[in-house]
């Protein structure tokens, strides 16, 4: 690398430890002029001058002829060099800055990384949505640094968001002029003029900052080549293009910074120190640092305001972007910018995937909104996200950011027909319906739909990631009233039901489809999805059993008036599972319950629905301490289970046997035959594993914890809780995975079960 006059200046008065006071008192030459020699603002000094400083420095022989003969050639060359004061100057940094502490370290780790001369990147990118701060970062970081480029910290706005963005020609020619180029010795030749600026950032160790690109092609001349100079630069856009950079993509900031960052804001009021319900209000921002500045400033501006009080003004979204503005800050208008860039198609999209209900969405969903093929949404949707107005979410989705969502919606009222706005909400909701349907077949016997899915695992996986769309369709559909469509989306849907029986909304899509069924006057119908609300209210986590006794009788007093034998054999089937527990516990009417549903079952030839009596028998058997008997009848339903020629249908053998399986083993260890308990609960819980079953692995892995392994096998007990306890925890059922995760510590420290 070529030493300059400031370098080795620089250097020198380093080794003799002097400050630039001191180095000026010594030399007779003034603070301001050795500054600039240092800095590069004064290219070629007088000799004399030289002379001074040389004795100062007590330099001779190669090192002070060196001096010299560098200050000579700075004299010949500032002929056409001279410092242009003020001209890409640095913006001031905020005094209120906090958070984005990684980031800060990110930035310093790129500007470390110039002395490791192997492999390194002299450019990076910071990207990121409207309003996330990255120019804020950027300045900040560079004040913070800006004494490791001592030749000068350089800063361009690109304007790249604005209708005529700054030519790279331009950008060239200012940063050349900043750093002294006069501009008649500026090259015309685009490609000579971005040589003489790597020549001059080899020569110097300087930093340049490119604000808001609009291309790659805006800023590829200015990458530096190699030497000590850095180039940063910030874009909306990802600028996928450029080749040759560290990238750091800015999101939102987390909710401790922005209240850490609003609460720093609000330092300047007298009462800040009582404003401690700032949470609400940074959630209703979320995280944008833009927001969070606005909100604060308004806060500022009006003392009589308490953060309480806007959040009430901020709580209607409808009202939200227009409340967040103070004086020219508005989040809307840095929406704006970012919207005017777009294609008609592609802000059409962006319009419409506003009315999508979830938190994130696919591909495939904008394209039925948005009316354009899969791959066409897919293009349009990576637009959006090149430019920051959408973010991409796990599995290849897509999510608003909150407050884009809102300014979307703004644009689709302002810009759409009510009427097309309609029908696109119209064709979201009965494809999500149809589709929905299409998923539930897949789990009833021959009911699979090859054509939507191509298997049942492919079902399942929409069925999951679809749920918050789908649920909101179905009540989109009754309130239209196109009930018989809600009736039979969910009846399709039951078949997978006990697949995900952990998921908390399964109450609220059966009372829709109830609700459905007795504005359509079908009694057998409402009969049907009662006894799903009453299999609901049992499940052991919910143990709502009165409800579930009350849904029960209905579905059973309804079955009866349609003369529907299997849905009266299903109510007596919930009946008896109602009676097991408090405070209704009967366990002699439930057994005569199941009995007779036994007896119905039979009648009209459920060989599926006949199982489940069986194993239930086993259960109230076990409930009333009779291990031997319900033993006898866990055999016998898995007798049935396992016999090919049983006529079950497949999916009911996959759903049951995991459960025969599992009370069979806990059944052997209360009769003391652990060692035959052990390996039949280890295959029911791989058989839910495999169906992904959580609620039910996780019930049999604290069993074979708690009941089944002794003390010889503490360490498969502890392991055993340990897996209970992570599984509970991953469908919210937290007292129970405490409860687990005690027990296996209670192990792991001597206590035993």
């Amino acid at each position: 690398m070529t030493t300059t006059f400031a370098a080795l200046l620089r250097a020198a008065r380093h080794e003799c430890g002097l400050t630039l006071e001191e180095l000026s008192e010594s030399s007779g030459v003034s603070v301001r002029a050795l500054s600039d020699m240092e800095r590069g603002r004064a290219l070629g000094p007088q000799r004399r001058t030289v002379e001074l400083i040389a004795d100062a420095l007590k330099l001779d022989g190669a090192r002070r002829d060196e001096l010299v003969a560098l200050a000579k050639t700075g004299r010949t060359r500032s002929g056409y060099l001279t410092a242009a004061p003020g001209l890409c100057e640095l913006p001031g940094s905020i005094g209120d800055y906090t958070g984005r502490t990684a980031e800060l370290a990110w930035i310093s780790g790129v500007f470390d990384a110039l002395n490791d001369e192997a492999d390194r990147l002299g450019a990076a990118l910071i990207s990121g949505g409207a309003g996330v701060g990255k120019t804020t970062l950027v300045v900040r970081a560079a004040h913070r640094l800006r004494d490791r480029f001592p030749d000068g910290v350089y800063f361009v706005d690109a304007l790249g968001m604005s209708r005529r963005p700054v030519a790279n020609t331009e950008i060239l020619r200012r940063v050349l002029r900043a750093m002294g180029v006069r501009d008649q010795q500026l090259p015309q030749d685009p490609a000579e003029r971005a040589g003489r600026y790597r020549q001059l950032l080899r020569q110097r160790r300087v930093l340049v900052i490119v604000d808001d690109a609009a291309s790659e092609s805006q800023v590829r001349p200015l990458l530096p080549g190699d030497g000590p100079s850095q180039l940063i630069v910030t874009s909306r856009r990802l600028l996928a293009g450029l080749e040759g950079v560290q990238r750091l993509h800015l999101d939102p900031m987390p909710v401790a910074d922005a209240q850490d960052l609003l609460g720093r804001i609000l330092a300047e009021r007298f009462d800040a120190r009582h404003e401690n319900d700032l949470r609400e209000l940074v959630d209703l921002l979320g995280g944008l640092p833009l927001a969070v500045r606005i909100a604060g400033n308004r806060l500022i501006s009006r003392p009589g305001w308490s953060a309480a009080d806007l959040v009430t003004r901020l709580s209607a979204a409808e009202r939200r972007l227009d409340q967040l503005s103070a004086g020219d800050l508005k989040v809307a208008a840095a929406f704006e910018v970012s919207y005017e860039q777009l294609a008609d198609p592609v802000r059409s999209l962006f319009r419409r995937a506003s009315l999508v209900p979830g938190a994130d969405f696919s591909a495939v969903l904008a394209s039925v909104i948005g009316e354009v093929a899969v791959p066409a949404a897919e293009d349009q949707l990576d637009d959006l996200v090149d430019l920051g107005l959408m973010e991409t979410a796990e599995g290849g989705r897509y999510r608003f950011h909150d407050l884009v969502r809102l300014y979307a919606s703004q644009r689709l009222a302002a810009e759409d027909p009510v009427e097309v706005v309609a029908e696109a909400r119209r064709r979201m909701v009965a494809w999500l319906l149809d589709t929905l349907t299409a998923a539930g077949r897949q789990f009833q016997p021959g009911g699979a739909d090859i054509a939507v899915f191509g298997s049942a695992e492919d079902a399942e996986a929409w069925i999951r990631t679809e749920a918050e769309h789908w649920f909101q369709a179905l009540g989109a559909t009754a309130v239209a009233g196109d009930h018989r469509a809600v009736v039979r989306a969910v009846n399709a849907l039951y078949a997978y039901y006990e697949r995900w029986v952990h998921w908390p909304l399964w109450g609220d899509v059966f009372t829709l489809a109830l609700d459905s069924a007795v504005q359509l006057g079908d009694a057998a119908v409402q009969a049907e999805f009662l006894n799903y609300l009453a299999n609901v209210h049992t499940l052991p986590w919910r143990a709502e059993w009165p409800a579930a006794l009350d849904c029960a009788q209905r579905a059973r007093t309804l079955a009866r008036q349609a003369g529907d034998l299997r849905q009266e054999a299903f109510a007596l089937l919930h009946t008896a599972a109602a009676r097991r527990g408090p405070p209704l516990r009967d366990l002699e009417a439930a057994l005569s319950a199941i009995r007779q549903a036994a007896d119905l079952f039979e009648r009209v030839g459920d060989v599926d629905a006949r199982l489940q009596t069986l194993l239930g028998s086993g259960v109230i058997a076990f409930d009333l301490g009779n291990a031997a008997e319900a033993l006898a009848a866990y055999q016998g339903a898995l007798a049935v289970a396992e016999d090919p020629g049983s006529g079950l249908t497949r999916f009911a053998v996959e759903a049951t046997l995991p459960h025969i399986l599992g009370h069979t083993a806990q059944a052997l260890g209360r009769l003391g035959r652990r060692d035959e308990a052990i390996p039949i609960m280890l295959r029911a819980v791989d058989l839910f594993e495999r169906l992904q079953v959580v609620m039910g692995q996780a019930a049999w892995l604290r069993i074979l914890g708690e009941e089944l392994y002794d003390d010889d096998h503490a360490a498969e007990a502890r392991e055993s809780l340990s897996r209970a306890s992570d599984l509970y925890e991953t469908v919210g059922q937290h007292d129970r995975a405490v409860y687990c995760r005690a027990k296996a510590e209670a192990i792991a420290t001597g206590g035993g079960n």
